[in-house]
């Protein structure tokens, strides 16, 4: 049976919006997207809706294991206590929680009209709930471990992961640029490169980060020290970590740099001129949960650079909504207009992902999700504006 729903615009993010138009769903699949007052749908029982119609959303970086650490870690720590209190949490919480917090997490975001997600895995807890799912799932096997000479092994274990998680989508991805040694990241470029598999990486989520490679100095010298890890080995760079990473992935990579809280313009002049397929996710909520800053949003919009949204964890955010990021962002970035943004969550993840011959854009033909955002005013949203999945 064919559903029909009218909104007072429709969004169909690949073209210009649509002024009390009108959309056909049947069984999820999109059969027609229709003017105002089209003569086409003029028998047709149409449902009248109020606000606007979207697709389904792109979460391009989730961490579903990390959905029981809910409001365990404090607010506005630092990224260094936080990856501590995660450090020490994971040895209290117990397999069954682990995996009764994933389903519900799951649960959650595919209430919360989420259709994909980017999913960062250290383990095979998540697979089974991914099975299951309705949402489409690629999942970053995420490795880590700074001190060379532990790399083969370490990628070895990653590799195995990556099989275990087979049939499902996945690639196996750095960490952090502080978490990873140069020749784990050579490991993984050359697997991601062979395999053709994307990239997503963590990048400058602290000013901590950067402190590490310019100089060798900061918290996580300390840090190190308290996990008695030797970093006699570490020269600085004299660079921020992004420009010292970077020219370790293969060229034309395909990667994602997730938070980009302190990334600079001179950085993003480098990232430009190193010919690769580069992505920037903001995660907001939990840019403020942890730091509380939020990036240069302004910064990246002047240099056109490909922006997607994540929700990161549950260990650093309330919920897992990314219309709850995008009221973030608007709240802070007023000057910003949603027919941009919803971009930002929905095609630009769907393309990082892969899957935009399919989600991410209203068309005939694809099986996005449709999702009403209600109570804006006009194209603007507003604290109440709340989502609704539709298909």
């Amino acid at each position: 049976m064919t559903h029909y729903y009218s909104a007072d615009y429709i969004l169909p993010v690949t073209d210009f919006p649509i002024k009390n138009g009108t959309i056909a769903v049947k069984e999820g699949v999109i059969s027609g997207i229709y003017e105002n007052n089209s003569p086409e749908i003029s028998d047709k029982d149409v449902q009248k809706l109020q606000g606007i119609i979207v697709p389904g959303f792109v979460n391009s970086h989730c961490h579903l294991e990390l959905s029981a650490f809910q409001g365990l870690i404090p607010k506005q720590t630092g990224l260094i206590p936080f990856i501590k209190q995660i450090i020490r949490s994971r040895r209290s919480i117990s397999k069954n929680d682990i995996d009764t917090a994933i389903d519900r997490a799951d649960k959650l975001m595919y209430n919360n009209g989420i259709v994909a997600v980017g999913d960062i895995s250290n383990t095979i807890d998540s697979k089974q709930a991914k099975q299951n799912s309705s949402i489409y799932y690629h999942t970053f096997i995420e490795l880590m471990g700074f001190e060379p000479d532990r790399a083969k092994d370490i990628f070895r274990a990653g590799t195995e992961l990556f099989e275990a998680f087979q049939p499902l989508k996945a690639s196996v991805v750095p960490h952090a640029p502080y978490s990873v040694s140069r020749e784990l990241f050579r490991f993984m470029s050359k697997f991601c490169w062979e395999t053709g598999s994307i990239l997503s990486i963590h990048n400058q989520e602290s000013e901590e980060e950067n402190k590490l490679y310019r100089y060798k100095t900061g918290q996580f010298i300390d840090f190190y020290r308290d996990l008695n890890i030797n970093i006699d080995f570490f020269k600085a760079q004299a660079r921020n970590s992004v420009q010292s990473f970077i020219p370790l992935l293969p060229k034309k990579q395909k990667v994602q740099l997730v938070h980009n809280t302190y990334t600079s313009t001179k950085d993003i002049y480098f990232i430009r001129r190193s010919d690769r397929d580069v992505s920037f996710c903001f995660c907001p909520n939990a840019n403020l949960y942890i730091e509380n800053r939020l990036p240069k949003i302004e910064m990246f919009l002047f240099n056109d650079l490909n922006i997607t949204l994540g929700t990161d964890s549950l260990a650093s955010n309330d919920n897992l909504c990314i219309l709850s990021e995008l009221k973030t962002i608007h709240s802070s970035f007023p000057s910003l207009k949603l027919t941009e943004t919803i971009r930002w969550a929905t095609i630009n993840g769907a393309r990082f992902l892969g899957i935009d011959n399919n989600f991410g854009s209203l068309e005939p033909g694809k099986k996005p999700g449709i999702n009403l955002i209600t109570n804006l005013e006009n194209l603007t949203l507003t604290r109440e504006s709340q989502v609704k999945k539709l298909a």
